[in-house]
């Protein structure tokens, strides 16, 4: 049998803790609620969802012992081929819930790792998943028996780390090192690409938001192209660039993975590609699913991601998407008095978009500005914020002070003013 039509046939129970968790940004059963919507996207048929009270997850085996009897009558009765749990397990607790339960379980984190297995399109993306798969699975196996069996087949299996699975430890650790090896080349291609938008002289724009916010949708509306773009969670997992005409400007507008609520560790580090290009780019656009009922929770994660990987002080602008589909306008008003620049749209209708561009437009970064620099010898380590943050054209190291000259962008000028006077205006010729 096709492996994803047996997917598909595969009657899922869905299990959620209700307690106190420090850096969840979703409720409880907002949670449980993407995660059906999870499940779907991977092909799995919800039969029941479950939300269990408990003052904090048992150490051992996750839920109590007579909850797990209470689980495997309903496997019984509804024929349940899988159980997913609403959290990210300890090794300990996957064995022992394997061990328990009458049918195979996997975590949020499993789930997630599959979706992104089955729709990364690239070979830098299916390498990434592959190490990503591997780097978690590893630890969880015990050898043989029915730990080896949960990786036949089905959600949570699939993928191209599968076959690497039947081997031991040291063989698997050598496979990702290799991974790792030609995902690094890669990247080094990835930044001459860069390298060479830079001189083009063009500024880059990155779309964020979280996973199903729009974000496809609005870069096919603004650049007239055919990027994927589903009513699927995770849609898009390779980063796309287009050409963008913001009234007479160029501009590159990059699309990037989607953010999501406790996003497995092993893939934010994996699928650093597509982080990059927003971490490179000269402003950043978030998208935000303005009909969603948990939209704060939302951008909250998204603004956490961006801290995780070192963006939160780029410019940004936030586009309240799908406002076609917003009950109460009323209190969306209120959201964007809260997250300015913000801009009201529908990508999909094309609502919006011709005061999006102004927008863009207005809060494009200046360009580098020349400017000489005077650091005294004691504090050298600006230097290599200047190097980081611009392009330094000379520097003359003296006894007590360090002088030099550079391009810098207007945000570095500005954190570093007491080292720096500004010379003139202009863009380093190439």
């Amino acid at each position: 049998m096709d492996m994803n039509n047996e997917t598909q046939l595969e009657k899922v129970l869905l299990i959620g803790l209700n307690y106190f968790k420090p850096k969840r940004m979703l409720s409880a059963q907002a949670s449980l609620e993407e995660l059906e919507h999870l499940t779907k996207t991977a092909g799995g048929i919800v039969a029941e969802k479950i939300l269990i009270n408990r003052e904090a997850p048992h150490p051992g085996h996750y839920l109590g012992k007579g909850k797990i009897d209470e689980i495997n009558e309903i496997v019984a009765d509804k024929e349940i081929d899988l159980i997913i749990i609403d959290d990210e397990l300890s090794i300990r607790q996957q064995l022992n819930l394997d061990q328990k339960i009458q049918c195979r379980v996997i975590d949020r984190s499993a789930l997630i790792l599959q979706i992104f297995a089955d729709r990364a399109k690239t070979r830098e993306g299916k390498l990434q998943i592959e190490c990503a798969q591997l780097s978690y699975l590893m630890p969880r196996l015990s050898g043989k028996g029915k730990e080896m069996s949960r990786l036949g087949g089905g959600i949570g299996t699939r993928g191209p780390g599968e076959s690497q699975l039947e081997k031991d430890r040291r063989q698997i650790r050598h496979h990702i090192e290799s991974l790792q090896s030609e995902i690094e080349s890669i990247r080094k291609q990835r930044n001459v690409t860069r390298s060479h938008r830079e001189k083009m002289e063009l500024p880059v724009l990155s779309l964020v938001g979280y996973t199903n916010a729009g974000k496809s949708t609005l870069l096919n509306a603004l650049t007239a192209s055919a990027v994927t773009a589903e009513d699927k969670l995770f849609a898009t997992l390779d980063p796309s660039t287009r050409r963008l005409d913001l009234n007479g400007t160029e501009a590159l507008l990059t699309d990037t993975v989607g953010f999501i609520q406790q996003l497995p560790h092993s893939l934010v580090t994996a699928f650093r590609a597509t982080l990059e290009e927003a971490s490179f780019s000269d402003l950043l656009i978030h998208v935000i699913d303005a009909s969603h009922p948990d939209m704060e929770s939302q951008i909250k994660t998204v603004h956490k991601v961006l801290e995780e990987i070192g963006c939160q002080e780029k410019p940004i602008v936030h586009v309240f998407n799908k406002v076609d589909q917003v009950a109460d306008p009323i209190e969306l008003q209120q959201s964007l008095s809260r997250y300015s620049p913000a801009v009201l749209i529908s990508a999909k209708t094309g609502n919006g978009l011709d005061t999006l561009k102004k927008v863009l437009l207005e809060n494009l970064p200046k360009p580098p500005r020349k400017v000489t620099f005077r650091i005294p010898a004691a504090e050298g380590h600006i230097i290599n914020l200047l190097y980081e943050a611009g392009s330094v054209i000379s520097i003359d190291y003296g006894p007590e002070e360090i002088i030099g000259e550079a391009f810098l962008p207007e945000l570095t000028i500005q954190k570093l003013s007491k080292y720096i006077q500004t010379k003139s205006m202009g863009c380093p010729s190439l």
